[in-house]
This record gives C-alpha cells, structure tokens and sequence, in this order.
C-alpha cells in the first residue's frame, strides 16, 4: 500500500471508533485513460470529509454529494460508473473518454478494517473480497503476483505493507536517494554504525539506526515489499548485510562499486559464506540502470529507476553500469 491507501485504512479505523457513518469507495475497472488505477480507494465520511482519490477531481465532488444528500445510505454494496458517454466522461474530468467503474461499500465492517490494518502493519499481503449479491466483505492471505480481480459482481483487492527501502551507508549519495525514495513513498530506514556519519544525518522523515547492518538486516525481517541498497564502500559493512539480504525474501539487493569489485564481492560471497550461486546472482550490482549518471543525485535516479523496474516486474536493460561516482568510486 502507498500512503494514501494508509491514509484511507487510519481515517476508516479513526471515524468508526468515534461512531462516525462513513463508506468506501474502491476502483474496480478503468477504460481508456482514467486518472487512479484500479484498486485506489477512498473513505468518505457522513458529512462529506473525504481521505484518499478515485479520480482526482470531479467525481469525488459528485461522490460527496450524493453522500450529503443520502444517496449513500447504509445498505449492501454496489457498483457505480462514470464516463459511460463521452459528455458525461468529460464532465467529471475524465481525459479521452475514460471510463470508472466503482464499487461503493456504506458500512464498512470496523472490525474486518482492523483486521486488515494488522496484516498490513505485519508486512503480510491481504486479499479483501466484496460480493455485491451477499454483501459479505472476506480478508484472506494473499501472495506476491497476486492481482485485483473483478468480474462485475466480486471485488478482490490486494492490500499489503508499505514499501521499504533500507540503505546501508549515511553518505551524500544516501542522502540523495533517501530523499527520492521517500518522495516514492517508500519508508526509508538508513544504517549506518559510523559515528562520524551518525552524528551528521538529517534528512526528515527516514529512520537512522547504527547497529551492525547485518543485525539491522536480520532486525528488519525483510519481506517481498524490502529493498536493501549497501552504498559503505566498505567491505566489512557492505558484505555481512548482503550476506543475509540476499537469503532474505527482499525484493531488490543492490550494492555500489565497479564491474571490478562487484566481481571480486560476488566472488567473496561464493567463497567465505554459504551463498548459492543462485542467491548470489540476486545481487545488483553495479546497482541502478546505466544511464551515464555521475553525479550523487545522477546516481540516485538510476539506482531508483531499477528499483522501480524490478518492483514492477519490468525487464531492464542488460548493460548497468555507471560511468563514474562524485566520490571517486569508479564504475563501469
């Protein structure tokens, strides 16, 4: 879930503990271009308070009034589209003749929201059913690769953790790419037990720790939604992380250095640990897509671009190396 979907799932939990009447409101199927993908949601409050987007614009307005003038009144859950003539779609700023289809639930079940809310705050994937000819609202394990499914009277949608990055090292360039990362939406937790590094990190809204990054690694239990970028230089930091990031179930492992020294790193992790081939070769390194960054923020991009392509099952180029590092590190 990115931040938003958090936001709907607290603002739900929050206005059912204080009595409030509220609905949710989730993108079940979209046609042509459509602003929210499906699976967006939002929660929308009695008096018209609303938290999150299905659209961005117009349709929201139109969805607060018909909950102000009790046309979503407490009831079973149903369908609702918008976009169906091009007048109508682009009335409710829906570009190209798009298309929405929403599913509309009244009364949400507080108890089935805090359940989800605890899977979530788990790291574990939810799947969360709404039949429309029952009404009955199910919240099962689901799996990574598992997709929103909809067929015109069942709504499945996949709900998990936050993405989360941790970055091993507290130098410029993790500055950069915690930055970026967090303007991503990731969570972004920074280990570093130099206390000359330690003493010099600010940047708002991430997490610095400074255990040893392996035992960070093992503290922070990766999961399929876990990326772990080790940015030290230093071999005796960088290795023992990688070490145990690449037995874990995270996502992307990547590590900073040339051709050269990836090879000797990948060499090392054969030889001194018990490390498959297999696992081995989960390694990203030289980490990020070339794209001939030199700078840290440079950097950042190309090390984020691949992040984002593994993470959405996209093929990346083979060829990734990096020109040359700010801080002289060479590569490629």
């Amino acid at each position: 879930m990115d931040s938003i979907d958090l936001q709907v799932l607290d603002a739900a939990r929050r206005w059912a503990t204080s009595g409030k009447r509220f609905a949710l409101v989730t993108v079940a199927a979209t046609w042509g271009s459509a602003p929210r993908p499906p699976g967006a949601w939002l929660a929308l409050r009695e008096d018209g308070a609303i938290v999150g987007s299905v659209s961005g614009g117009c349709v929201e307005d139109d969805l607060i009034e018909r909950m102000r003038a009790g046309r979503i009144a407490a009831g079973p859950p149903f369908p609702l589209t918008y976009g169906v003539t091009r007048d109508e779609a682009t009335r409710f700023g829906l570009p190209c003749g798009g298309t929405l289809e929403l599913v509309i639930e009244p009364a949400p079940d507080p108890q089935l929201l805090d359940d989800l809310a605890q899977r979530v705050a788990a790291h574990q994937l939810a799947a969360r059913s709404v039949d429309l000819a029952s009404g009955a609202v199910t919240i099962a394990d689901a799996r990574r690769g598992d997709a929103l499914q909809w067929n015109g009277s069942r709504l499945t949608a996949i709900h998990g953790p936050q993405w989360r990055l941790l970055i091993i090292g507290a130098g410029q360039l993790s500055v950069v790419l915690a930055r970026m990362a967090l303007a991503l939406d990731f969570e972004v937790i920074v280990c570093d037990p130099r206390e000359e590094y330690r003493a010099e990190w600010s940047v708002p809204g991430t997490r610095f720790v400074d255990t040893m990054p392996d035992d960070t690694v093992l503290a922070m239990q990766p999961d399929p939604h876990s990326a772990i970028v080790a940015l030290t230089h230093d071999p005796k930091l960088d290795d023992m992380a990688l070490l145990e990031a690449l037995k874990s179930q995270a996502f992307y492992v990547g590590a900073l250095g040339s051709r050269r020294n990836t090879a000797a790193r990948k060499a090392r992790l054969r030889e001194h640990f018990d490390l498959s081939d297999a696992e081995v070769e989960r390694l990203h390194g030289p980490v990020g897509l070339f794209i001939g960054s030199r700078t840290p923020a440079e950097i950042a991009v190309s090390i984020l671009a691949e992040i984002i392509a593994v993470k959405r099952g996209v093929v990346a180029p083979v060829e990734r190396q990096h020109v040359a590092l700010a801080d002289g590190c060479a590569t490629g």
